[in-house]
């Protein structure tokens, strides 16, 4: 569903130098009347955002089926085509659509803005497939739940990814796997969000400052190899068994592992909670991974090495991670592997990571 609709000079008797000098005056005169009509225009030019502020903030990119729940409609593009599904939009434009799987997370991380001087520590664009012409109802859902998005990508069936790096995007969730594939090709962290499951995740609330309950807190959860860090420790589990990987986190557990896709958004989330201050901070976040001891040390060494707060770690052995995510009460988990993310989506929102085209996992065919 995510794909969709669409749609002179004159000759001159003078010297040279004469020549020369009536042209630099006609450029002079051509620099002033530019410069006079941008400043008529100086309006404009105060709304752009300077490349440094842009910079700070962290962008979070979200397809219109990842913000809402589109299943009906995606139903209606897959059993009936394009056209059915560009009419179903248009009839419909006034009906509200219900929140989606990121809707939860999308709307606390707008909610952090509040609690800055700058104002400006998140920012939503949301990244469509979708036509302008069939968009609107996409819009008016923003602004019956009073989220503060203002910037969008409508690519009518074409690619987002071209757009992600244009926008400096933090984080980039989707159901169209092909985008999210390519943000991932592209160094940037992204998910494939699981919509089969309508799990209601109750949110936690962080105590207020007076001792009552405040705002709702963020919590994200993370698995560890080949989301926050690279593949290459789970290749060696896959090719030769659970014995050779743990002997080769121990020989090198004072080894940093490698950043792996979601590193970067990891230590942006980490500098977030630094400016927001500990005590009552709203982001809480999680490593929930299958890893056990004595696989643990580099796991901690490492987020150590990279100066990353993680508030909790669950390092199950293989256990199953639904239960866990379930009591943490994450608004999103973020793992490699269908089988944690199809489970657990049964209790919280999930995304699924897929491997870079180029890292070992892809390589051995996994």
């Amino acid at each position: 569903m995510e794909k969709s609709c669409f749609a002179a000079e004159e000759y001159s008797c003078l010297p040279a130098e004469e020549c020369l000098r009536e042209q630099e005056g006609k450029i002079g005169q051509k620099k002033t009347i530019e410069q006079e009509k941008a400043v008529g225009q100086k309006g404009f030019a105060e709304e752009e955002e300077p490349a440094e502020q842009a910079g700070r903030k962290m962008v979070i990119g979200v397809s219109s089926r990842a913000l809402f729940d589109l299943t009906v409609e995606n139903e209606i593009f897959e059993s009936q085509g394009l056209e059915a599904y560009c009419r179903y939009q248009v009839e419909h434009e006034q009906d509200i659509l219900k929140p989606g799987p990121g809707f939860r997370l999308i709307e606390s991380l707008l909610r952090l803005n509040r609690y800055s001087r700058r104002g400006n520590l998140v920012e939503v664009v949301i990244m469509s497939r979708n036509s302008p012409d069939t968009s609107l109802r996409v819009f008016n859902a923003i602004e019956h739940y009073g989220l503060n998005i203002t910037r969008s990508v409508l690519a009518s069936g074409a690619s987002l990814a071209p757009y992600l790096a244009a926008f400096q995007t933090d984080l980039f969730l989707s159901a169209y796997e092909d985008d999210v594939q390519c943000a991932i090709d592209s160094g940037i962290a992204a998910g494939i969000i699981c919509t089969e499951h309508r799990a209601q995740v109750i949110p936690w609330l962080r105590g207020g400052r007076d001792g009552k309950e405040d705002e709702y807190q963020i919590r994200i959860a993370f698995d560890g190899d080949a989301v926050i860090f690279t593949d290459e420790s789970e290749a060696i589990f896959k090719e030769k068994g659970l014995n050779a990987f743990e002997e080769n986190e121990k020989a090198r557990a004072r080894e940093p592992l490698a950043e792996g896709p979601f590193a970067h958004f990891l230590k942006k989330l980490s500098d977030l909670q630094r400016e927001l201050g500990t005590e009552y901070c709203p982001i809480r976040t999680a490593l929930v991974t299958s890893r056990s001891a004595p696989a643990h040390e580099r796991v901690i060494r490492t987020m150590r090495a990279w100066n990353v707060r993680v508030d909790e770690a669950f390092f199950l052995g293989g256990m199953p991670k639904k239960d866990v995510l379930k009591a943490f009460g994450a608004q999103i988990f973020f793992d490699d592997q269908n089988i944690h993310t199809s489970g657990a989506a049964q209790a919280v929102p999930s995304a699924r990571v897929p491997y870079s085209s180029a890292s070992a996992m892809a390589c051995m065919g996994l």
